[in-house]
Order: structure tokens, then C-alpha cells, then sequence
């Protein structure tokens, strides 16, 4: 072959290899300088919406006022208008010896609500929140049947005033289905009872929401056989006072005679029935209907 065809062969050669080699690989970007960087823009948290009245930090006088317990004749408090509104499983109590106990958020307190008490009553279930106020169900009465509403009594206090805990449970009384559960957080309903005593037509068993305001053994009442009283809130809408006092409690108790409407308004239960109630705390929330 002359020079001349070898240089053609070669030229050839050299221009398919150039026109099929493979791409070369791209070079790495450089790491961008602090100024091409972009930016971090902070983005801010949403604020809190505050709900229901404004906060309230002013130092009130207590000691004039009346203390909420289950003697207590309070008119400026008002009796609970939805009886059959549902309970929020919150109960809160005094942070300090008295607190401030109002009508209306606001407005001047009309009550002071303590932390210990020989009746209970101090561990009260809430059943409305805002913010910065707290509604709660209270022990005592608005007025005796004879001079008012005896209905369950209810208050605002500051959430500021109180410690705020949760039940695990509420008692749940179907009158007319003879039924007592312990309605747990889960919803699940333990019975209780499937037969039990409640108040005559002249002497009824109150209805509606309330709660367990105080457990204790009574040995003087031969009654209840060393069992346990379970005492609520609220009190009879239509005795003065019972037995020579001047309050007439509802209560969850033991007696030998417990069927149907016999009672001055109290809950006659079983042996078995009363001891389980009575393992639940001060403050439990109960539904009677």
C-alpha cells in the first residue's frame, strides 16, 4: 500500500473513532460559595388561639366570702343549665387554701372554693374550658327546695388558681333501665348493678350530672353494715334537710332493702356494688337519668 492510501485508511479510522467514542464524563460542580447559598428563612409558630374570656390576674379578698361546701346557701352561683351535657373527664382542685369562685368570668368572685375540706367537695369535675377559666360543677345549693332551686350548683375559676388532673371513669345510673356502669376513659361499661333502690315520687332521686363529692364510713348509720357512703354534689330537689340536718345529700349506699322507688332519694345498692364505687376518687363524675 503507498503512503498516500495509508494515510487515507488511517485518516478514516481516526474519524469513526472520534465520531463513536463514548461522552466524556461531566466535570464536579464546585461547592457553592457562601454567597450563592441560599438563605434559610425562618418561618414563625403559629400563635395560640385564645379562646373564651380574657385572663384575670387581680388579688381578691377571700375571706368574706362564702366557702363552697356542701352547707353552703350561695344564690349568686348559678344551678346547672344542661344537666345532660357531656362531662370532659377533667377534675381540678384549689392550688392554693381558698380560691376565687365566680358566677361569670369577669365579674367580681362570689365564692372561694377550698383546698381542704372536712365534707370534701374540694376535687370538682370541669365541664367547660377556655384559656384562662375553667367551669366546674360545685357542692352546696343555690337555695333549699322550699326557697329555690336546690339543682346542682356550678362556678368559673381560673385555670390559674387550679391543678388540673384526669378520671379514669365515670358512674353512669339508668334509672329506668335499673342499670349502675362504671363507664371507663376507653368506653368500655363495667355493670355494677342491675337492680337497685332510688327515690320516691314525693322524695326522687335527683337527675343529671353530678359527682362523687366525698366517700366515707358512717359507723353510726346500723343501716349500711359498715359499708361505705358514697356522697355526691348535689342534694334532694325537694327536702330542706333529712335526719335532723340541714342538708339532704344523695348518696350511693348499702341497705338490706334495695329494689325500685323506696328511698328518700338516695341509690340503694348491693354489697358488691357500694365497694366498688367507693374505690373510685373524689371528683368522679356522675350521670344519673
Amino acid at each position: 500500500m503507498s503512503i498516500a492510501a495509508a494515510l487515507v485508511v488511517a485518516g478514516a479510522i481516526t474519524v469513526w473513532a472520534l465520531a463513536n467514542r463514548p461522552p466524556a464524563a461531566a466535570a464536579p460542580a464546585a461547592p457553592p460559595t457562601a454567597s450563592s447559598r441560599p438563605t434559610p428563612v425562618a418561618t414563625p409558630s403559629p400563635t395560640p388561639t385564645e379562646t373564651g374570656p380574657a385572663a384575670d390576674a387581680t388579688a381578691y379578698p377571700l375571706d368574706g366570702l362564702p366557702r363552697i361546701d356542701v352547707y353552703s346557701l350561695i344564690s349568686a352561683l348559678p344551678v346547672d343549665d344542661d344537666p345532660t351535657g357531656a362531662m370532659s373527664g377533667e377534675v381540678v382542685s384549689a392550688n392554693a387554701d381558698l380560691v376565687p369562685v365566680f358566677a361569670t368570668p369577669g365579674a367580681p368572685p362570689v365564692a372561694a372554693l377550698p383546698r381542704e375540706n372536712v365534707y370534701g367537695g374540694t376535687t370538682v369535675p370541669v365541664i367547660e374550658r377556655t384559656t384562662h377559666w375553667v367551669r366546674v360543677l360545685v357542692s352546696g345549693r343555690e337555695a333549699v327546695p322550699s326557697a329555690g332551686n336546690p339543682g346542682q350548683l356550678t362556678g368559673w375559676v381560673r385555670a390559674q388558681d387550679v391543678t388540673t388532673a384526669t378520671v379514669d371513669a365515670q358512674i353512669d345510673v339508668d334509672i329506668a333501665a335499673r342499670t349502675i356502669d362504671v363507664v371507663h376513659r376507653d368506653g368500655t361499661r363495667e355493670r355494677v348493678a342491675d337492680d337497685f333502690a332510688w327515690g320516691t315520687d314525693r322524695t326522687p332521686t335527683p337527675r343529671g350530672r353530678t359527682f362523687v363529692m366525698l366517700t366515707s364510713v358512717e359507723p353510726s348509720l346500723t343501716y349500711t353494715r359498715g359499708h361505705a357512703l358514697v356522697y355526691l354534689g348535689v342534694q334532694s330537689p325537694t327536702l330542706d334537710g333529712f335526719g335532723g340536718a340541714s342538708v339532704a345529700v344523695t348518696a350511693f349506699h348499702y341497705h338490706d332493702t334495695r329494689t325500685g322507688p323506696i328511698s328518700n332519694g338516695c341509690l340503694r345498692l348491693s354489697a358488691e356494688a357500694i365497694d366498688r364505687l367507693a374505690q373510685l376518687p373524689a371528683g368522679t363524675p356522675v350521670v344519673i337519668r
